[in-house]
């Protein structure tokens, strides 16, 4: 079973009593270990907690790290997704007339 410390920027810095190391008079708040997922752990592979052991982890290092994390693939144009003109559809219900767009993404 293979670990590595929590990413996060201020992990160490909160005060729970599974981060507590040390002898009495020598106490320090550690990082905490991430267990890494396995082939059977499907749902854990590639997110974002094989590296952090909380979401406030996870906020607190996007916070720090937000413009190098942004400066690895920029986006300088939008993306867009090509859909068929939409049809509207008029339907009436008890006299009122309800019309309706639907929109088709499918790229046939």
């Amino acid at each position: 079973m293979t670990y590595i410390w929590c990413h996060g920027t201020e992990c160490h810095k909160s005060h729970t009593q599974d981060r507590i190391r040390g002898n009495k008079g020598s106490k320090v708040l550690r990082t905490r270990k991430i267990k890494q997922s396995t082939g059977s752990e499907w749902y854990r592979q590639g997110l974002a907690y094989n590296y952090f052991c909380s979401q406030g982890c996870l906020m607190n290092f996007i916070r720090t790290h937000i413009q190098r994390i942004v400066a690895l693939d920029p986006r300088t144009e939008p993306l867009e997704t090509p859909i068929h003109d939409p049809e509207r559809s008029d339907t009436y219900y008890n006299g009122l007339k309800i019309t309706e767009r639907g929109i088709d993404t499918s790229t046939e």
